[in-house]
């Protein structure tokens, strides 16, 4: 097995019962015998709580206290699991789609890893992953287009 094979399992390893077990907890904040302010909640209503949580990691970081670190990446987890929720009840996707997007996407970013790209230091890693970012960019964008493209000829 690849290591890029290995990572792109990881998905289950990941779902550990810790993880688990958070999932179970937000699903229950949000079932209808869980807490009403959860199950107001919207995408949107979250924003402020989203910007708040990322400035309190900031803010934890430069102040170089690992027990304030390890609390605030819980609370924005929290902010994670949430947003996937919420996406799982609309059948959009949920924590385990993000987390097998992001491996998917990590393994793609790491050529020099998981691939035959080489990148002798880290500003030319940081080369390669903006290059492979704006393709994927483009990439996406034009298939966002091609559907709209030949709709238009379609009419004409």
């Amino acid at each position: 097995m690849t290591s890029a094979d290995f990572c792109l399992r990881l998905p289950s390893l990941l779902m550990s019962r810790p993880v688990d077990r958070l999932l179970r907890l937000m699903a229950r904040l949000r079932s209808p015998r869980g807490c009403p302010w959860d199950r107001e909640q919207t995408h949107r209503s979250l924003i402020p709580c989203l910007r708040n949580e990322a400035k309190e990691v900031i803010h934890a970081i430069e102040s170089k206290d690992p027990h304030a670190l390890r609390e605030e990446l819980g609370d924005l987890l929290l902010q994670v699991v949430f947003h996937a929720q919420l996406a799982r009840e609309k059948g959009r996707f949920d924590f385990r789609d993000v987390v097998s997007t992001l491996i998917r996407k990590l393994v793609r970013r790491h050529p020099h890893v998981f691939g035959g790209a080489r990148a002798r230091d880290a500003k030319a890693v940081l080369q390669q992953w903006n290059a492979i970012k704006a393709r994927e960019k483009r990439d996406r964008r034009h298939a966002r287009n091609r559907p709209r493209i030949s709709l238009a000829r379609r009419r004409r």
